[in-house]
């Protein structure tokens, strides 16, 4: 279950591929995000320098008196990946049209994990396709739930 996700990426992108990385933050944004109080609205993944850097994620404080004063809510935040992982998202992310996207934030064995896809922007049309094929499905079931 994600503490945190990025649920319109799913409808903006079609998902390539997809990858889990670790995340370095300190322990005030680790109980913020536990709490659920982080925002991936708009967040991007950047490879600078042989590292990934999740930015535009923001994590609002748990309580605003135990917070350092240098915090800054939107800072950008470092992502381990092995460098194989990196060296194939530097290759597939700089063909034409890919980019890469946080899905969502979740915990495993006690540490923070962010799941980040390989991504290609959907067209007008596939984004209508979906549409149709949402509310399709929630007719069925609908339906179902009638019948029994």
């Amino acid at each position: 279950m994600a503490l945190i996700s990025n649920r319109k990426a799913y409808f903006n992108y079609e998902i390539l591929e997809k990858y889990e990385a670790g995340l370095v933050l300190v322990g005030h944004e680790v109980k913020a995000i536990r709490a659920g109080r982080g925002q991936m609205h708009g967040a991007y993944v950047v490879l600078l320098a042989g590292e990934a850097w999740l930015k535009g994620l923001t994590i609002t404080p748990l309580q605003q008196n135990n917070v350092p004063k240098n915090y800054i809510a939107g800072r950008k935040v470092k992502l381990l990946l092995n460098k194989k992982e990196l060296v194939r998202l530097y290759r597939d992310a700089g063909s034409a049209g890919n980019t890469l996207v946080p899905l969502g934030i979740y915990e495993k064995a006690g540490n923070l994990k962010c799941e980040v896809a390989l991504v290609r922007g959907k067209k007008l049309h596939d984004k209508r396709e979906s549409l149709k094929k949402r509310a399709d499905e929630r007719e069925m079931a609908r339906d179902l739930k009638r019948h029994i």
